[in-house]
């Protein structure tokens, strides 16, 4: 594939990288974005480890809570615009309570909202709105208590970032204490503990550290413990139970709830476009074309 300018400055961005090491990442990894931020990281070039993903949609996450049930769902528009209308916010909130008796987002464009299918209640503000939207996804935990939290509120239970925490045991405040850290966390939970959390992301971050260790140098039997100990604190960062408490890092979270009498049984974060590229519009481009007629 070749590397184009763009390529590079995307790299540069996400990485705090030089351009030309940006350059030789692309090429050396054949374009792919992933593994030039690895090989770059490898190479201990890459400034910031970590990136945030870019977001293109805008939109709104609701949340509600029926119970010992907790649902959060996406709806996405083009423009922040629609995120802020009445009739939008409405039929957002209006989704997010009929996802409480539906396990999944097909299930959910299908369920009955007012007579009609949630699908068709979306076509329809879209003919009435004139933007495109669309029901990306939803999400439920279940527990003794589940508690919401909502940042950047647009209106009462919807904003752009929706959090949901499953609680055994029931202690409001301090479930409210652990959503807030669920949303402003970074790095971000990526999961509960250390055997919900997806293989495939610790055998990369195996990987990179394994490259990382041997660019030093030093002997297999050395590099094995040096893993040992990186990964260690690598689990540490990225499963909610074992994060510094927002609220009393010298505690972790397994052991703040353990404190307030509790357990966290699960835990959901959705944020407003989170994944999806952004189309990055060329303004200066577009001002020359129009110039030209």
């Amino acid at each position: 594939m070749a590397v184009t300018a763009a390529m590079v400055k995307d790299l540069r961005e996400k990485t705090g990288a030089g351009m030309m090491d940006a350059k030789k990442a692309l090429t050396e990894t054949d374009g792919d974005m992933e593994a030039a931020i690895d090989w770059l990281r490898t190479k201990g070039l890459a400034k910031a480890a970590k990136k945030s993903d870019r977001t293109a949609a805008e939109g709104l996450v609701a949340v509600e809570v029926e119970g010992g049930k907790g649902v959060a769902v996406e709806v996405n528009s083009e423009t922040d615009f629609v995120g802020k209308n009445s009739e939008f916010q409405s039929m957002v909130a209006g989704i997010a309570k009929v996802a409480l008796g539906v396990s999944d987002v097909e299930a959910l464009k299908a369920a009955d909202m007012g007579g009609k299918p949630v699908s068709e209640v979306l076509t329809d503000k879209i003919a009435t709105i004139g933007e495109n939207m669309s029901l990306r996804r939803m999400a439920a935990v279940e527990g003794d208590q589940v508690v919401s939290y909502v940042h950047n509120a647009a209106a009462p239970g919807m904003g752009k970032i929706g959090v949901l925490v499953a609680l055994k045991g029931s202690n409001e405040e301090f479930g409210k204490q652990v959503a807030m850290h669920v949303a402003a966390a970074d790095p971000r939970p990526a999961a509960l503990n250390e055997s919900e959390l997806d293989p495939a992301i610790v055998d990369k971050e195996r990987t990179v550290q394994m490259d990382i260790a041997r660019e030093s140098g030093k002997p297999e039997a050395v590099i094995e413990k040096m893993i040992e100990g990186r990964m260690k604190k690598f689990l540490a960062e990225i499963t909610l139970l074992n994060q510094a408490f927002v609220m009393n890092p010298d505690v972790t979270v397994a052991q703040a709830a353990k404190e307030a009498g509790v357990e966290i049984v699960g835990f959901v974060r959705l944020e407003v476009g989170e994944g999806i590229e952004k189309k990055q519009e060329d303004f200066a481009a577009e001002v020359a074309k129009a110039a030209q007629g």
